[in-house]
């Protein structure tokens, strides 16, 4: 207890633990909050029994701005497009016997009206050129039946929230444990500890209490200003939250552990922040911090798919929209274990007193 209060102490200190757990993300909160994210994609299902070789069709595979799905089940689709998450309408095209040779059905949700507008437009310009190309007197090759579903709005900030709570974990867990034990290291502390009857575990157990309650705090803050001042959804209140904060603690732990791995590892401060990035940089931008890891090649969505952050983002999520329990989330957790037995194995490897 008492390494774990000099611990806290040193971290409500350290402008860069300041920084990197409460400012920047609460910073990327704000500005991505109110530009509404980056680059406009729709999210279409493609229906099971969707004729796919027909014209129109096509046209709307090579359209950019429409992100066809094809690898969800019927039931996916429908739940996805009530919350419209990750899921703005549903297409079923159906070849017709009578006069107009296709008729495409499409499914939107008020959940997704934004996304659902961008479609309609983009549909209209389609059928309009495939009903007019090369004919003066142009038939019909193709009408529009449309439907809306009601469904509960998916905001950005519900999916850009989860995501800085990632990031301010990530940073707090590999940077701040990094420099903190080399320091300690260098400085010749940990030496001193060790001739003393202080234990290894102690030590770490006294350093990550510390930073869990420094991180809790942080968590607590950027959940409250989401959702207070940007309309963050906490599905069940206070149950919630507490929910959110058990997995930033699971999280904190697993990435806690690469940075006692850097600290044994790097020979002096400089070497640090390049080690650390090695880990950081590519969870930050494949695990579904920014933007959805759906809108990643195949190939580049399998190497988020292994990334300790992608199910913690994953199942913060999961807590604060869907309003899963942690029993709900298992597989993320399964993962997030299984990434704490490796990293710690290797963390008691490396470790040194001096």
């Amino acid at each position: 207890m008492a390494i774990a209060v000099a611990s806290f102490r040193s971290i409500i200190r350290s402008p860069s633990a300041v920084v990197f757990s409460l400012a920047f993300p609460l910073i990327f909160i704000v500005v991505f909050a109110n530009i509404g994210g980056s680059a406009v994609s729709v999210e279409v299902g493609v229906a099971k029994t969707c004729d796919t070789i027909n014209p129109v069709y096509q046209v709307l595979k090579k359209t950019g701005v429409v992100h066809l799905i094809k690898d969800q089940s019927t039931a996916d689709m429908a739940s996805n497009l009530s919350k419209g998450r990750g899921m703005d309408a549903i297409i079923n095209i159906q070849k017709n016997e009578g006069r107009t040779p296709y008729t495409l059905h499409v499914q939107y949700t008020n959940a997704s009206e934004q996304k659902g507008s961008i479609l309609k437009s983009l549909l209209n310009s389609i059928f309009y050129q495939i009903n007019s190309m090369g004919n003066p007197n142009p038939q019909p090759v193709a009408e529009i039946k449309a439907t809306t579903i009601k469904g509960r709005e998916y905001k950005y900030i519900d999916f850009l929230l989860p995501g800085m709570l990632g990031f301010s974990l990530l940073s707090s867990g590999v940077f701040g444990t990094a420099f903190v034990f080399l320091s300690l290291r260098l400085t010749l502390v940990i030496k001193r500890f060790f001739a003393t009857p202080v234990k290894k575990y102690s030590i770490v157990l006294g350093e990550a209490l510390a930073r869990l309650v420094f991180s809790w705090i942080g968590a607590l803050f950027i959940i409250l200003v989401g959702h207070y001042f940007f309309g963050f959804t906490l599905i069940h209140g206070i149950t919630t939250v507490a929910n959110m904060l058990i997995l930033s603690a699971l999280g904190l732990i697993v990435f806690m552990g690469f940075g006692f791995i850097i600290s044994g590892i790097a020979k002096n401060d400089s070497s640090v922040p390049p080690l650390s990035n090695i880990i950081t940089m590519p969870q930050f931008l494949l695990s579904g911090t920014f933007f959805a890891t759906t809108a990643f090649p195949t190939w580049l969505q399998g190497l988020s798919n292994i990334l300790p952050l992608t199910y913690l983002n994953k199942a913060m999520r999961d807590v604060a929209f869907e309003g899963a329990g942690l029993g709900d989330v298992t597989k993320d957790l399964v993962v997030l274990g299984i990434w704490f037995i490796i990293v710690y194995a290797v963390a008691v490897k490396t470790f040194k007193w001096e």
